[in-house]
C-alpha cells in the first residue's frame, strides 16, 4: 500500500495541465478524491507502524542527509593525503631521479585538489536539487491531500506537548494558507533549512583541504634529498594518517585510537601497494 501512496503523492501538478477536460473532471470528482484520501491515510498509517517498529522515518522517500564544514575538511584532507602518498610511493618504487618525484607529487596534488573540489561543488548542487524536489513533493501533498497533511502537523504539535484539540485547531488554521503550511512542513517534517554554504564555497573548502593533505607527502622532497626526504615523507604521512583517522571518529562514533590505527594501516597498505606497483612497472619501461 505504501507504493500507492508514493505514486499518489508524487503526481506532478504540471501533468494535470496537459490532461483532457474529461480526465480533469474525473480527478476532481468527489469519489476519486475520497478514494485517494483513504488510500493515502491507510498508507501513512502503515508506514507509521513500520517506522515505529524499525525506528525509522515514517516517510522514507524524503531524504535529508546534509554535510558540514568539518566533514568536508576531514574527508578532503584524507583523500588528498592517501592518494598522493600512494602516488609518491609508486614513483619511489620506480627508482627515478628526485626531481621526477617532486614534479609527479605536485602534479598529483593539483589534480586531486581540482577533482575533489569539483566533486564537492557538484555534490552541493545535487543536494540542493534534492531538497528543492522534496519541497515540490511536499507542496503537491498539501495541494492534493490537505486532510492528511493537517493530521501530520497535528501529530507533530502533539509530540511537542500540545493538547490534541489545540494541535488540531492550529494545524487546520495553518493549512488554510498553503504557503504557511509548506513552510511549517519543510521546517518541522523535512527539517530542511537554509544551506550552510554555497556550492562554490563547499567546493573551494573541499579542494583546499585536499590540497593541504596531498602536500604532506611531497613537502619533504622540497627541503631534503635522498633517504632523509623519503623517511621524512613516510613518517609525517603516517602520523597524518593516524591524525585524520582520529578526526573521522567524530562522524563514525568509533574510538579515537582505533579509528586512527585503521587509517594508519590503510596508509601503510597504500604505500606498499604503490611502491611495488611502481617497481613492477619500471621493469618494463
Amino acid at each position: 500500500s505504501s507504493g500507492s501512496a508514493v505514486s499518489q503523492k508524487a503526481v506532478n501538478p504540471r501533468m494535470s495541465q496537459k490532461s483532457t477536460p474529461s480526465s480533469a473532471r474525473w480527478l476532481d470528482s468527489k469519489p476519486t478524491q475520497d478514494l485517494a484520501l483513504r488510500l493515502a491515510r491507510d498508507s501513512a498509517e502503515h508506514a507509521s507502524n513500520l517506522s515505529g517498529a524499525l525506528n525509522q522515518d515514517p516517510e522514507p522517500w524524503h531524504q535529508r542527509e546534509s554535510g558540514g564544514l568539518l566533514r568536508n575538511v576531514v574527508y578532503g584532507f584524507n583523500d588528498g593525503l592517501t592518494a598522493n602518498f600512494g602516488l609518491v610511493a609508486g614513483i619511489l618504487g620506480a627508482d627515478v631521479p628526485a626531481h621526477v618525484i617532486l614534479i609527479s607529487g605536485v602534479a598529483g596534488m593539483m589534480a586531486d585538489a581540482l577533482s575533489m573540489g569539483s566533486s564537492g561543488y557538484l555534490a552541493a548542487v545535487s543536494e540542493r536539487e534534492v531538497f528543492e524536489n522534496e519541497i515540490r513533493m511536499e507542496a503537491d501533498e498539501i495541494r492534493m491531500m490537505p486532510e492528511i497533511e493537517a493530521e501530520e502537523l497535528s501529530i507533530i504539535y502533539q509530540a511537542r506537548g500540545m493538547d490534541p484539540a489545540e494541535a488540531k485547531r492550529l494545524a487546520d488554521d495553518i493549512m488554510k494558507d498553503p504557503v504557511r503550511a509548506l513552510k511549517e512542513k519543510v521546517k518541522d517534517e523535512l527539517h530542511i533549512g537554509d544551506a550552510a554554504m554555497s556550492p562554490w564555497r563547499e567546493g573551494w573548502i573541499t579542494g583546499t583541504a585536499t590540497l593541504v593533505g596531498a602536500f604532506i607527502p611531497v613537502a619533504p622532497f622540497i627541503f631534503f634529498e635522498g633517504a632523509v626526504a623519503i623517511w621524512t615523507s613516510f613518517s609525517i604521512s603516517m602520523l597524518a594518517h593516524f591524525g585524520v583517522g582520529a578526526m573521522r571518529s567524530i562522524f563514525t562514533g568509533r574510538g579515537i585510537f582505533r579509528s586512527g590505527i585503521d587509517m594508519f594501516v590503510v596508509g601503510v597498505g597504500v604505500a606498499a601497494a604503490g611502491y611495488f606497483i611502481g617497481e613492477w612497472i619500471s621493469r618494463f619501461f
